[in-house]
Protein backbone atom coordinates (compact mmCIF):
# COMPACT_ATOMS: atom_id res chain seq x y z
CA UNK A 1 0.00 0.00 0.00
CA UNK A 2 1.30 3.45 -0.90
CA UNK A 3 1.92 5.76 2.04
CA UNK A 4 0.27 9.01 0.96
CA UNK A 5 1.49 12.09 2.82
CA UNK A 6 -0.77 15.16 2.79
CA UNK A 7 -0.22 18.69 4.09
CA UNK A 8 -2.59 21.63 3.87
CA UNK A 9 -0.90 24.82 2.66
CA UNK A 10 -1.90 27.82 4.78
CA UNK A 11 -0.80 31.47 4.50
CA UNK A 12 2.00 30.54 2.13
CA UNK A 13 3.60 32.31 -0.80
CA UNK A 14 1.85 30.24 -3.46
CA UNK A 15 4.17 31.43 -6.21
CA UNK A 16 7.13 30.01 -4.32
CA UNK A 17 5.20 26.85 -3.45
CA UNK A 18 4.48 26.21 -7.14
CA UNK A 19 8.11 26.84 -8.06
CA UNK A 20 9.25 24.45 -5.33
CA UNK A 21 7.48 21.49 -6.97
CA UNK A 22 9.00 22.25 -10.36
CA UNK A 23 5.93 23.87 -11.92
CA UNK A 24 6.41 25.34 -15.42
CA UNK A 25 8.25 28.65 -14.85
CA UNK A 26 6.82 30.24 -17.98
CA UNK A 27 3.25 29.87 -16.68
CA UNK A 28 3.67 30.07 -12.93
CA UNK A 29 2.72 33.78 -12.64
CA UNK A 30 -0.67 33.17 -14.27
CA UNK A 31 -1.22 29.86 -12.49
CA UNK A 32 -1.16 31.45 -9.04
CA UNK A 33 -4.61 32.98 -9.55
CA UNK A 34 -6.05 29.45 -9.82
CA UNK A 35 -4.93 28.63 -6.29
CA UNK A 36 -6.04 31.76 -4.44
CA UNK A 37 -9.69 31.55 -3.37
CA UNK A 38 -12.14 34.27 -2.46
CA UNK A 39 -15.57 34.18 -0.85
CA UNK A 40 -17.36 37.42 -1.67
CA UNK A 41 -20.68 38.48 -0.15
CA UNK A 42 -22.85 40.55 -2.48
CA UNK A 43 -25.81 42.29 -0.86
CA UNK A 44 -29.42 42.65 -2.01
CA UNK A 45 -29.43 41.33 -5.56
CA UNK A 46 -32.69 41.09 -7.45
CA UNK A 47 -33.88 37.60 -8.42
CA UNK A 48 -32.82 37.98 -12.08
CA UNK A 49 -29.41 39.31 -11.01
CA UNK A 50 -28.88 36.46 -8.55
CA UNK A 51 -29.92 33.75 -11.00
CA UNK A 52 -27.66 35.08 -13.75
CA UNK A 53 -24.76 35.42 -11.32
CA UNK A 54 -25.23 31.84 -10.12
CA UNK A 55 -25.37 30.43 -13.63
CA UNK A 56 -22.34 32.46 -14.67
CA UNK A 57 -20.42 31.17 -11.64
CA UNK A 58 -21.35 27.55 -12.35
CA UNK A 59 -20.31 27.95 -15.98
CA UNK A 60 -16.68 28.57 -14.94
CA UNK A 61 -16.59 25.96 -12.17
CA UNK A 62 -17.23 28.36 -9.28
CA UNK A 63 -20.40 28.59 -7.19
CA UNK A 64 -22.78 31.16 -5.79
CA UNK A 65 -25.01 30.62 -2.76
CA UNK A 66 -28.37 32.41 -2.71
CA UNK A 67 -31.57 32.37 -0.65
CA UNK A 68 -33.35 29.03 -1.09
CA UNK A 69 -36.45 30.78 -2.48
CA UNK A 70 -34.52 32.53 -5.24
CA UNK A 71 -35.33 29.86 -7.80
CA UNK A 72 -39.09 30.21 -7.15
CA UNK A 73 -39.00 34.01 -6.83
CA UNK A 74 -40.33 33.60 -3.31
CA UNK A 75 -38.25 36.58 -2.19
CA UNK A 76 -37.72 39.98 -3.80
CA UNK A 77 -34.02 40.30 -2.92
CA UNK A 78 -31.24 37.95 -1.85
CA UNK A 79 -27.73 38.29 -0.55
CA UNK A 80 -25.27 36.05 -2.36
CA UNK A 81 -21.96 34.46 -1.49
CA UNK A 82 -19.78 34.04 -4.56
CA UNK A 83 -16.92 31.59 -4.10
CA UNK A 84 -14.11 30.71 -6.46
CA UNK A 85 -10.49 31.15 -7.38
CA UNK A 86 -9.20 34.54 -8.51
CA UNK A 87 -9.02 33.16 -12.03
CA UNK A 88 -12.67 32.06 -11.93
CA UNK A 89 -13.91 35.34 -10.44
CA UNK A 90 -12.06 37.29 -13.12
CA UNK A 91 -13.86 35.19 -15.75
CA UNK A 92 -17.19 35.76 -14.00
CA UNK A 93 -16.62 39.52 -14.03
CA UNK A 94 -15.70 39.43 -17.70
CA UNK A 95 -18.86 37.46 -18.56
CA UNK A 96 -21.12 39.71 -16.48
CA UNK A 97 -20.16 42.69 -18.64
CA UNK A 98 -22.46 41.33 -21.34
CA UNK A 99 -25.44 40.61 -19.07
CA UNK A 100 -28.55 42.78 -18.45
CA UNK A 101 -30.07 44.06 -15.17
CA UNK A 102 -27.11 46.32 -14.33
CA UNK A 103 -24.69 43.41 -13.94
CA UNK A 104 -22.06 45.28 -15.93
CA UNK A 105 -21.68 47.54 -12.88
CA UNK A 106 -21.27 44.48 -10.63
CA UNK A 107 -18.55 43.25 -12.99
CA UNK A 108 -16.66 46.48 -12.48
CA UNK A 109 -16.97 46.22 -8.71
CA UNK A 110 -15.69 42.63 -8.74
CA UNK A 111 -12.70 43.67 -10.81
CA UNK A 112 -12.09 46.58 -8.47
CA UNK A 113 -12.16 44.28 -5.46
CA UNK A 114 -9.65 41.92 -7.04
CA UNK A 115 -7.31 44.79 -7.89
CA UNK A 116 -7.19 46.27 -4.37
CA UNK A 117 -3.58 46.91 -3.49
CA UNK A 118 -1.98 46.29 -0.12
CA UNK A 119 -0.72 49.47 1.50
CA UNK A 120 2.83 50.02 2.56
CA UNK A 121 4.37 49.35 5.97
CA UNK A 122 1.76 49.80 8.72
CA UNK A 123 1.70 53.06 10.65
CA UNK A 124 1.58 53.71 14.38
CA UNK A 125 -0.66 56.39 15.88
CA UNK A 126 0.43 57.53 19.33
CA UNK A 127 -2.39 58.51 21.70
CA UNK A 128 -2.20 61.84 23.53
CA UNK A 129 -5.12 62.30 25.91
CA UNK A 130 -5.66 65.82 27.25
CA UNK A 131 -8.67 64.69 29.25
CA UNK A 132 -9.10 64.41 32.99
CA UNK A 133 -11.21 61.23 32.81
CA UNK A 134 -9.83 58.94 30.08
CA UNK A 135 -9.89 55.27 31.09
CA UNK A 136 -6.11 54.82 30.80
CA UNK A 137 -4.24 58.04 31.48
CA UNK A 138 -6.80 60.73 32.25
CA UNK A 139 -5.27 63.73 34.00
CA UNK A 140 -1.63 62.80 33.38
CA UNK A 141 -1.18 65.49 30.72
CA UNK A 142 -3.38 68.23 32.14
CA UNK A 143 -1.12 71.14 31.18
CA UNK A 144 0.14 72.09 27.73
CA UNK A 145 3.74 71.61 28.90
CA UNK A 146 3.12 68.07 30.20
CA UNK A 147 1.17 67.20 27.08
CA UNK A 148 3.87 68.54 24.78
CA UNK A 149 6.55 66.62 26.67
CA UNK A 150 4.59 63.40 26.18
CA UNK A 151 4.05 64.25 22.52
CA UNK A 152 7.83 64.53 22.07
CA UNK A 153 8.24 61.19 23.83
CA UNK A 154 5.77 59.55 21.45
CA UNK A 155 7.56 61.06 18.46
CA UNK A 156 10.95 59.89 19.71
CA UNK A 157 9.53 56.41 20.29
CA UNK A 158 8.60 56.19 16.63
CA UNK A 159 5.01 57.41 16.21
CA UNK A 160 4.04 58.15 12.62
CA UNK A 161 1.03 60.19 13.74
CA UNK A 162 -0.04 61.76 17.05
CA UNK A 163 -3.78 61.60 17.87
CA UNK A 164 -4.76 64.38 20.28
CA UNK A 165 -8.08 64.24 22.10
CA UNK A 166 -9.69 66.43 24.73
CA UNK A 167 -12.98 64.58 25.12
CA UNK A 168 -13.12 61.11 26.62
CA UNK A 169 -15.45 58.79 24.70
CA UNK A 170 -15.05 55.85 27.07
CA UNK A 171 -18.26 54.01 28.00
CA UNK A 172 -20.73 56.12 30.03
CA UNK A 173 -18.78 59.35 29.54
CA UNK A 174 -20.50 62.65 28.82
CA UNK A 175 -19.90 65.07 25.97
CA UNK A 176 -17.39 67.90 26.38
CA UNK A 177 -18.12 71.31 24.83
CA UNK A 178 -16.18 72.50 21.80
CA UNK A 179 -14.87 75.44 23.80
CA UNK A 180 -13.47 73.21 26.53
CA UNK A 181 -11.83 70.91 23.97
CA UNK A 182 -10.18 73.82 22.20
CA UNK A 183 -9.02 75.28 25.50
CA UNK A 184 -7.05 72.07 26.05
CA UNK A 185 -5.87 71.40 22.48
CA UNK A 186 -4.86 74.74 20.99
CA UNK A 187 -2.00 75.49 23.44
CA UNK A 188 -0.44 72.13 22.55
CA UNK A 189 -0.76 72.86 18.83
CA UNK A 190 0.91 76.22 19.41
CA UNK A 191 3.87 74.51 21.11
CA UNK A 192 4.15 72.00 18.26
CA UNK A 193 4.27 74.84 15.74
CA UNK A 194 6.70 76.92 17.80
CA UNK A 195 9.11 73.99 18.18
CA UNK A 196 8.89 72.98 14.52
CA UNK A 197 7.61 69.45 15.13
CA UNK A 198 6.65 67.96 11.73
CA UNK A 199 4.84 64.78 12.72
CA UNK A 200 1.26 64.64 11.35
CA UNK A 201 -1.33 65.55 13.98
CA UNK A 202 -4.75 63.91 14.25
CA UNK A 203 -7.53 65.47 16.30
CA UNK A 204 -9.83 63.05 18.08
CA UNK A 205 -13.12 64.94 18.12
CA UNK A 206 -16.77 64.62 17.17
CA UNK A 207 -17.15 68.40 16.90
CA UNK A 208 -16.94 70.16 13.53
CA UNK A 209 -16.03 73.41 15.31
CA UNK A 210 -13.07 71.75 17.05
CA UNK A 211 -11.99 70.08 13.82
CA UNK A 212 -12.14 73.35 11.89
CA UNK A 213 -10.10 75.33 14.44
CA UNK A 214 -7.49 72.59 14.79
CA UNK A 215 -7.08 72.32 11.02
CA UNK A 216 -6.35 76.06 10.97
CA UNK A 217 -3.70 75.42 13.60
CA UNK A 218 -1.84 72.59 11.89
CA UNK A 219 -3.86 69.37 12.25
CA UNK A 220 -3.89 67.20 9.14
CA UNK A 221 -6.24 64.38 10.22
CA UNK A 222 -9.63 64.37 11.94
CA UNK A 223 -10.58 61.26 13.92
CA UNK A 224 -14.37 61.27 14.30
CA UNK A 225 -15.39 58.33 16.49
CA UNK A 226 -19.05 58.99 15.66
CA UNK A 227 -18.44 58.60 11.94
CA UNK A 228 -20.27 61.87 11.08
CA UNK A 229 -23.27 60.95 13.28
CA UNK A 230 -22.65 63.43 16.11
CA UNK A 231 -22.16 66.67 14.13
CA UNK A 232 -23.78 66.99 10.71
CA UNK A 233 -21.26 69.67 9.70
CA UNK A 234 -18.21 67.43 10.07
CA UNK A 235 -18.22 66.03 6.53
CA UNK A 236 -18.44 69.57 5.11
CA UNK A 237 -15.44 70.69 7.17
CA UNK A 238 -13.37 67.81 5.78
CA UNK A 239 -14.59 68.43 2.22
CA UNK A 240 -13.66 72.11 2.45
CA UNK A 241 -10.08 71.22 3.39
CA UNK A 242 -8.77 69.00 0.55
CA UNK A 243 -5.45 68.22 2.24
CA UNK A 244 -7.13 66.78 5.34
CA UNK A 245 -7.68 63.07 5.97
CA UNK A 246 -10.54 61.69 8.02
CA UNK A 247 -10.94 58.58 10.17
CA UNK A 248 -14.52 57.34 10.02
CA UNK A 249 -15.29 55.05 12.94
CA UNK A 250 -18.26 52.81 13.58
CA UNK A 251 -20.05 53.41 16.85
CA UNK A 252 -23.32 51.80 17.93
CA UNK A 253 -24.85 54.68 19.88
CA UNK A 254 -23.21 57.44 21.89
CA UNK A 255 -20.64 56.86 24.67
CA UNK A 256 -23.15 57.45 27.47
CA UNK A 257 -25.26 54.45 26.39
CA UNK A 258 -23.33 52.42 23.80
CA UNK A 259 -22.34 49.63 26.19
CA UNK A 260 -25.88 48.95 27.43
CA UNK A 261 -26.12 45.38 26.10
CA UNK A 262 -25.20 46.03 22.44
CA UNK A 263 -26.94 43.62 20.04
CA UNK A 264 -26.38 42.80 16.37
CA UNK A 265 -28.32 40.56 13.99
CA UNK A 266 -25.13 40.16 11.94
CA UNK A 267 -22.15 41.92 13.53
CA UNK A 268 -19.76 42.10 10.59
CA UNK A 269 -22.38 42.93 7.97
CA UNK A 270 -23.87 45.72 10.06
CA UNK A 271 -20.51 47.35 10.77
CA UNK A 272 -19.31 46.86 7.19
CA UNK A 273 -22.44 48.34 5.60
CA UNK A 274 -22.44 51.26 8.05
CA UNK A 275 -18.85 52.14 7.17
CA UNK A 276 -19.39 51.48 3.45
CA UNK A 277 -22.34 53.89 3.33
CA UNK A 278 -20.47 56.53 5.30
CA UNK A 279 -17.54 56.31 2.91
CA UNK A 280 -19.96 56.65 -0.02
CA UNK A 281 -21.50 59.68 1.72
CA UNK A 282 -18.06 61.23 2.23
CA UNK A 283 -17.18 60.68 -1.43
CA UNK A 284 -20.48 62.28 -2.46
CA UNK A 285 -19.41 65.34 -0.45
CA UNK A 286 -16.21 65.58 -2.48
CA UNK A 287 -13.85 63.80 -0.07
CA UNK A 288 -11.52 61.62 -2.11
CA UNK A 289 -11.45 57.98 -1.07
CA UNK A 290 -7.68 57.98 -0.54
CA UNK A 291 -8.22 60.59 2.21
CA UNK A 292 -10.50 58.26 4.17
CA UNK A 293 -9.48 55.75 6.86
CA UNK A 294 -12.05 53.38 8.38
CA UNK A 295 -12.12 52.08 11.94
CA UNK A 296 -14.56 49.32 13.05
CA UNK A 297 -14.61 50.84 16.55
CA UNK A 298 -13.42 48.29 19.09
CA UNK A 299 -15.41 48.81 22.30
CA UNK A 300 -17.82 51.33 20.81
CA UNK A 301 -21.09 49.49 21.24
CA UNK A 302 -19.49 46.03 21.22
CA UNK A 303 -18.95 43.35 23.84
CA UNK A 304 -15.79 41.21 24.13
CA UNK A 305 -17.11 38.55 21.76
CA UNK A 306 -17.90 41.23 19.19
CA UNK A 307 -14.43 42.75 19.55
CA UNK A 308 -12.66 39.44 19.00
CA UNK A 309 -14.84 38.63 15.99
CA UNK A 310 -13.85 41.99 14.48
CA UNK A 311 -10.18 41.26 15.14
CA UNK A 312 -10.42 37.81 13.56
CA UNK A 313 -12.17 39.13 10.45
CA UNK A 314 -10.56 42.56 10.18
CA UNK A 315 -9.46 42.00 6.59
CA UNK A 316 -13.08 42.08 5.43
CA UNK A 317 -13.13 45.86 5.94
CA UNK A 318 -10.35 46.30 3.38
CA UNK A 319 -12.96 45.50 0.71
CA UNK A 320 -14.28 49.04 1.25
CA UNK A 321 -11.11 50.25 -0.44
CA UNK A 322 -9.77 52.43 2.38
CA UNK A 323 -6.99 51.97 4.91
CA UNK A 324 -8.11 50.22 8.08
CA UNK A 325 -7.24 51.52 11.55
CA UNK A 326 -7.63 49.47 14.72
CA UNK A 327 -7.64 50.86 18.24
CA UNK A 328 -7.74 48.23 20.97
CA UNK A 329 -4.97 49.60 23.17
CA UNK A 330 -5.59 48.94 26.91
CA UNK A 331 -9.33 48.44 26.30
CA UNK A 332 -11.66 46.19 28.25
CA UNK A 333 -11.44 43.39 25.68
CA UNK A 334 -8.15 42.54 27.42
CA UNK A 335 -10.24 41.61 30.48
CA UNK A 336 -7.60 42.80 32.95
CA UNK A 337 -9.03 45.87 34.70
CA UNK A 338 -6.67 45.58 37.66
CA UNK A 339 -3.46 45.26 35.64
CA UNK A 340 -0.99 48.14 35.32
CA UNK A 341 -0.64 49.88 31.98
CA UNK A 342 2.66 48.22 31.08
CA UNK A 343 1.09 44.78 31.49
CA UNK A 344 -1.89 45.89 29.40
CA UNK A 345 0.54 47.13 26.74
CA UNK A 346 2.17 43.70 26.49
CA UNK A 347 -1.18 42.03 25.80
CA UNK A 348 -2.22 44.89 23.53
CA UNK A 349 0.89 44.26 21.46
CA UNK A 350 0.10 40.54 21.29
CA UNK A 351 -3.40 41.24 19.95
CA UNK A 352 -2.08 43.86 17.54
CA UNK A 353 0.24 41.21 16.11
CA UNK A 354 -2.93 39.39 15.07
CA UNK A 355 -4.40 42.67 13.78
CA UNK A 356 -1.42 43.16 11.50
CA UNK A 357 -1.71 39.58 10.24
CA UNK A 358 -5.37 40.26 9.47
CA UNK A 359 -4.72 43.42 7.48
CA UNK A 360 -4.54 46.41 9.83
CA UNK A 361 -2.88 49.36 8.12
CA UNK A 362 -2.75 51.64 11.17
CA UNK A 363 -2.54 50.84 14.89
CA UNK A 364 -3.69 53.42 17.45
CA UNK A 365 -1.76 52.74 20.67
CA UNK A 366 -0.57 54.15 23.98
CA UNK A 367 2.81 52.39 24.00
CA UNK A 368 4.47 53.47 20.77
CA UNK A 369 7.93 52.13 21.61
CA UNK A 370 6.67 48.58 22.10
CA UNK A 371 4.76 48.65 18.82
CA UNK A 372 7.68 50.16 16.91
CA UNK A 373 9.73 47.17 18.05
CA UNK A 374 6.91 44.88 16.89
CA UNK A 375 6.88 46.42 13.42
CA UNK A 376 10.64 46.22 13.19
CA UNK A 377 10.42 42.49 13.89
CA UNK A 378 7.50 41.74 11.57
CA UNK A 379 8.59 43.96 8.69
CA UNK A 380 12.28 43.00 8.77
CA UNK A 381 11.63 40.35 6.13
CA UNK A 382 10.14 42.87 3.69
Amino acid sequence: MHDFVLKEIVNADLLEELKSIGFDKTYVEKAVSKYVYKNIKIFALSIPQANILKQTALSVGADCATHRETITAGVDKTDCILGGSLSQIKKIAQNLKFQPFGLKELAGKLEGLLSLQQHNRPQIVGILNLTDNSFSDGGLYSTAEKAFAHLLELVNDGADIIDIGAESTKPYSQAVSAGKQLERILPVLELVKAEGINVPLSIDTRSAEVACECIKNGASIVNDVSGFDYDSRMADVIAENPAIQVIIQHSKGTPDAMQNNPQYANLMDEIYLNLYRKVEFAVSKGIQKDRIIVDPGIGFGKNRAHNFEILKRLEEFKTIGCRVLLGLSRKSMLNMPEADNFTKDIYTTALNTLALEHGADILRVHNVKMHRCLLDILCEKE
